[in-house]
């Protein structure tokens, strides 16, 4: 299974940014596909996650209301839409796909299959 990140890149304080990630290897619509990041000298941490068929999504708190997060089952892709963009979001953003049960969606080992990480960072 591969998960190649795109997006990221250098944006303003208040700005937006779109990460896409491309799977394959696995049939794409019967996985939850979702985003982490990591901050320098920081653990990493949920940002949300889509489910497989009904596209429901979940967010961490500190991004609800300015993120969000779609899928094409077409594609095989799915995208990360980041809003209002505050220079606490710099982080290694990371695509995951799994089907974690929901008590553990936001648990980093629920996921199986972890792309190589997309830097974004945001400058105040």
């Amino acid at each position: 299974v591969q998960l190649q990140a795109s997006g990221g890149g250098l944006v303003q304080d208040g700005g937006s940014l779109r990460l896409s990630c491309a799977a394959s290897g696995h049939t794409f619509g019967n996985y939850d596909m979702g985003w982490f990041r990591q901050a320098p000298g920081k653990e990493r941490e949920f940002v949300g996650t889509i489910s497989k068929r009904r596209g429901r999504t979940y967010y961490a708190d500190s991004v609800k209301g300015r993120f969000v997060i779609s899928r094409d089952n077409d594609k095989n892709t799915v995208y990360l839409q980041m809003n209002s963009l505050k220079s606490e979001d710099t982080a290694v953003y990371y695509c995951v796909s799994g089907n974690p049960i929901l008590s553990e969606i936001r648990s980093a080992r629920a996921y199986p299959y972890w792309g190589q990480g997309t830097q974004v960072t945001v400058s105040s």
